[in-house]
């Protein structure tokens, strides 16, 4: 029998955190150490049918079931329906915390006090100002451009404006980076929205909040005083923080495996912002909105379920790979949508939406396959409530996701045991084969 390997991270696992393999093909037998209910991935190696076989691998297309990483940023249990930052439930930081109080949780995992808070909010104030090369390259985009594509180039191009940040295991210099792209990133999609719409680019208020000043650099007509309703004010702030992270994403993945390569986090960051960009992941919004504007009436609505039970039509805006229960973070949403239309007038949309929540969830074809409301539900109808078109939705996904990328990044690179991504592949190609010279083919 194989002695059990030693788990660099944690130790050796007791006698009871032992996992017993009998592989058939030999009638060997192998012990696994279990540690939070995982074995090492490389402990498979040691499984083999002869010295000359490679040994095994765990075959996990998409990473369903595979643990990349340990970290202490964010926690979910999707069959509870619980998310949490650093141990605090979503819910009550969204309905008592401003943005910038999560994002101090997220890189620091504690909520700050008042003086903690005011120096925070300060140091990021003072970094929102754009290089004036990233103000010229926007402006020579063509106003047509997709909003995250626009959005991607200007992150990328500040790698050029900052070399500095190249240093990556210098940790003051990764928190200056990290500190100058959370301030950045609501202006450069500021800058873009107002660039698409035909107006000049408008300067930060020192005395608004971060959401404020986003909604202000976006909304107010030059020239004139900041006049943005507390109730988009408060909706923009809570949907930022409903971003702020989800564990290990898509786009957060691409960060990681990015960044581990030890590149500057601008190019990193630039990874996860093309991974958001997808419909499949941040760009579900929009077509939740696409599929409500299909509704005509409210009467309409039961006759749309049906078709999706029929597999004609597909219920957009619902279910969750993580969450087998109702996301969190659309009960928050869900709310707020009230208050934004109040504010904006009447939404047709919303009407139809919670027309479609509250059938949907009466009917057990959607509720025995756990499909309830996600946050891509009502966060499209509150952007869309705002003002704002269906492609500008993701953008603002970015702003409230920055920070969670950014303490991933942080976390990684400061991980001794970090290694560059270079996962394994199954091969299903040619055997090998003699070369034929062209005159013979």
């Amino acid at each position: 029998m194989e002695e059990p390997s030693a788990d660099s991270a944690t130790g050796t696992a007791s006698e009871q955190d032992i996992l017993a393999v009998t592989d058939r093909r030999t009638g060997q037998q192998y012990e696994l150490p279990i540690t939070d209910d995982t074995i090492q991935a490389m402990d498979l190696r040691g499984i083999k049918v002869n010295e000359g076989d490679f040994g095994m691998m765990p075959f996990d297309p998409g990473l369903s079931n595979t643990a990349v990483c340990r970290s202490s940023v964010c926690f979910i249990d999707g069959e509870q329906g619980i998310l949490e930052y650093s141990g605090y439930r979503i819910e009550e930081l969204a309905e008592h915390c401003s943005y910038m109080e999560v994002c101090y949780l997220v890189l620091n995992r504690e909520l700050p006090n008042a003086e903690q808070l005011a120096e925070f909010e300060a140091e990021v104030r003072a970094d929102m100002v754009m290089p004036e090369s990233v103000m010229r390259l926007q402006n020579a985009m063509d106003p047509d451009l997709h909003p995250m594509s626009m959005l991607q180039t200007s992150l990328a191009a500040l790698a050029g404006e900052y070399p500095e940040a190249a240093e990556v295991l210098e940790p003051e210099v990764r928190r200056q980076h990290t500190m100058r792209l959370i301030a950045m990133t609501p202006v450069i999609a500021a800058l873009g929205f107002r660039f698409r719409t035909g107006a000049g680019p408008i300067d930060i208020r020192p005395e608004l909040s971060y959401s404020e000043n986003f909604l202000h650099m976006m909304l107010t007509p030059t020239g004139e005083e900041p006049n943005v309703a507390p109730a988009m004010v408060k909706a923009m702030d809570a949907l930022l923080v409903l971003h702020a992270d989800h564990e290990q994403n898509c786009s957060t993945n691409a960060v990681r495996a990015v960044g581990s390569s030890q590149v500057n986090p601008y190019s990193a960051v630039t990874a996860g912002a093309a991974a958001l960009h997808g419909p499949l992941h941040g760009g579900a919004n929009q077509k939740v909105l696409e599929m409500l504007e299909s509704i005509e009436d409210l009467a309409d609505v039961p006759a749309f379920l049906e078709s999706c039970q029929s597999g004609d039509k597909r219920l957009m805006g619902f279910g969750h790979r993580v969450y087998k229960n109702y996301d969190p973070r659309a009960k928050v949403i869900g709310k707020l949508a009230g208050d934004v239309v109040d504010v904006a007038g009447p939404n047709r949309m919303l009407e139809i939406a919670q027309a479609l929540e509250k059938t949907a969830i009466e009917d057990d074809y959607f509720t025995k396959r756990k499909l309830f409301p996600n946050v891509d539900f009502y966060s499209g109808m509150i952007y869309s409530a705002m003002g704002f078109c269906p492609r500008s939705f993701t953008v603002f996904f970015a702003v409230g996701r920055m920070v969670g990328w950014l303490a991933h990044w942080e976390e990684m690179m400061a991980d001794v045991n970090n290694r560059i991504v270079r996962p394994r592949q199954i091969y299903t190609g040619y055997p090998r084969r003699d070369f034929v010279p062209m005159d013979q083919r």
